[in-house]
């Protein structure tokens, strides 16, 4: 295991040993799909990191959901939301046998609304949301005691409010290179509405097992809210990352794949 991360079951604070979680433990034939975070957009840049790191250790190829919401499809699809997001999720998940799906921040709650699909043999959640039935991003995100100012551009989408370059690095990418951090900058965008009033309609995270990984050093989402969505999951791994653990330690985010697939 590597310095800095600890395993911990469902409702324990006791660390146990990485151990697999899929049927079979093995990765013929295994994929794995990311559903990236709000406001930004290019998921293929965010995981390409850990998409190189994983291909190269375990031979396990990577997905990307491009999410409608955040204008990566058609510009007809921006206004389904959430909806249309889980239905992107869901389209990919019918191309595969079997994969483990990532969701990064807003996209666990595109796993939840996207519902049980037989393909998946493992949810991981990064600094992610377990949502409720009928519990809509935006209220999860509205009980942080310091919330990401967002603001209404009037024209059905969202839009972070109140940074530039350097405040949104410091909060979500400080633990990334400078260059990083201006790349990361250039794919912020604006994103529907209804990705973050939609109340949910389904939790796909019940009843499959999973893995949450906890960002220690998150500066956007709490660890209070953190470890109360990793409480849902079946274990929970600490990490002593940012927000972006898989750009910033791709290694710790590939070891804890790979531990997925390995026998116990």
């Amino acid at each position: 295991m590597p310095s800095g991360t600890a395993i911990y079951a469902r409702g324990e604070r006791t660390p146990l040993r990485p151990e697999c979680a899929i049927d079979g433990c093995k990765d013929d034939g295994m994929e794995l799909i990311f559903v990236h975070g709000a406001l930004v957009r290019d998921g293929q840049w965010w995981w390409q990191r850990t998409a190189d790191l994983l291909l190269e250790r375990s031979g396990v190829h990577s997905r990307v959901v491009a999410l409608p919401s955040c204008g990566e499809t058609t510009p007809e699809q921006v206004d389904g939301g959430l909806v249309a997001d889980a239905a992107a999720l869901r389209s990919e998940l019918d191309d595969v046998d079997s994969a483990i799906v990532v969701g990064h921040s807003y996209g666990g709650t595109v796993i939840a609304e996207a519902g049980h699909h037989p393909a998946v043999a493992h949810l991981l959640y990064i600094s992610s949301y377990l949502p409720d039935v009928g519990q809509p991003q935006g209220a999860i995100m509205s009980g942080e005691s310091d919330p990401v100012s967002i603001r209404d551009n009037g024209d059905g989408t969202l839009g972070v409010s109140g940074f530039d370059a350097a405040s949104f690095a410091a909060r979500f990418l400080q633990d990334a290179d400078e260059q990083t951090q201006r790349l990361a900058w250039e794919r912020v965008t604006a994103q529907a509405v209804g990705a973050f009033m939609t109340p949910t309609g389904a939790a796909g995270w019940e009843g499959v097992d999973s893995t949450y990984l906890v960002c220690g050093q998150d500066r956007s989402t709490s660890l209070e809210l953190q470890r109360f969505h990793a409480g849902r999951a079946t274990r929970s791994v600490d990490l002593a990352t940012g927000h972006h653990p898989f750009i910033s330690r791709p290694d710790l985010v590939v070891e804890q794949i790979r531990a997925l697939l390995r026998p116990a």
